[in-house]
């Protein structure tokens, strides 16, 4: 089978022949249509993602496809089925072996490009703004990167569970993909005075955080007493520094939060929210932004729409057309 895959750290992807997998006890063997590509892939590529594979490496988080065989004791899944998987690794293959435990069955109406473009961004928002942060309605929800993979449905969600979203992006056309998503006030990353201009629409009660760096540093000077503040991801380069008196000044909630670590430690938290971000879909309540689609051959280009920043949403691989 085809595989695109890090051979050397900091060097683009190389199309490689490989072996077919089997699989193993708790497994199914799946036939991937599509493949979700996030930013974190980028750093796997680098070498400076939390999780190092040895290499070669087929990288791609998420994935949908449809089951070919299972593996001893799977009984929960059937062949045939079409299911989407958050494994880590291996989405940009014709076939995986995955634990039956990260799979699950899609809705029919779901599209395989939504598929793929659906777990990650939509799992992290929701985890991180219903179970991690209480998010409630009437809050004032403020979003930083809101036009990115995870952001712009951080918006999306933010305005369905009911707070008012300020989102924050870079240009005029990123922060009109914001406002078609439920935003409600649009602040330009390059040209605002983030600090003052939060604190004019009243201050942040959720800061939901994917870039870090000096917006974070804003954000945290925005808040209201007894904020919650979410760091998730650091695509500005700079992992903020957060000062301990100024937490302790305004009773401030730091909510470390790493969303695939739940896989490990608390996978209902994942399964739970699931249900609820599919049965939100099948309402058609949640759509998701998918700006560029690319077939296996050009993943290296894909990777480097996420790597610029010239991606809004999701970047789809069509892995089987």
């Amino acid at each position: 089978m085809r595989a695109m895959q890090v051979t050397e750290l900091g060097q683009p992807l190389q199309m490689r022949e490989i072996d077919r997998p089997t699989p193993k006890a708790g497994e199914v063997l799946v036939r991937i249509h599509t493949c979700g590509l996030n930013f974190g892939d980028t750093l796997i590529v680098k070498g400076t993602y939390q999780e190092k594979p040895d290499l070669p490496a087929t990288i791609g988080m998420e994935m949908c496809g449809t089951i070919e065989a299972l593996g001893e004791g799977v009984t929960h899944l059937a062949k045939g089925q079409r299911i989407a998987a958050y494994a880590g690794f291996g989405g940009l293959a014709e076939y995986a072996a995955l634990p039956a435990s990260v799979c699950v069955p899609i809705p029919d109406a779901m599209t395989e490009v939504d598929a793929a473009a659906f777990l990650v961004a939509y799992g992290t928002s929701h985890v991180a703004l219903d179970y991690k942060a209480h998010l409630k309605p009437g809050e004032r929800l403020l979003v930083l990167g809101a036009s990115g993979g995870v952001g712009l449905t951080a918006v999306e969600l933010g305005k369905l569970m009911g707070a008012e979203v300020i989102a924050c992006a870079r240009g005029a056309d990123k922060l009109k993909i914001a406002s078609h998503a439920g935003a409600d006030h649009l602040l330009d990353s390059d040209t605002c005075d983030l600090r003052a201009d939060v604190k004019a629409l009243g201050g942040a009660d959720v800061v939901y955080d994917p870039v870090g760096g000096d917006l974070f540093d804003a954000a945290l000077r925005a808040c209201n007493p007894e904020a919650r503040l979410l760091p998730l991801g650091f695509a500005s380069g700079t992992v903020p520094q957060i000062p301990a008196n100024y937490l302790l000044v305004k009773n401030l909630h730091v909510l470390g939060f790493y969303w695939g670590g739940y896989m490990r430690v608390n996978p209902s938290v994942l399964t739970d929210s699931f249900e609820v971000l599919f049965g939100w879909y099948a309402e058609d309540k949640l759509k998701p932004h998918v700006s560029h689609g690319l077939p296996l051959d050009r993943a290296n280009e894909a990777l480097d729409l996420l790597r610029t920043r010239r991606a809004t949403g999701k970047v789809v691989i069509q892995v089987d057309g």
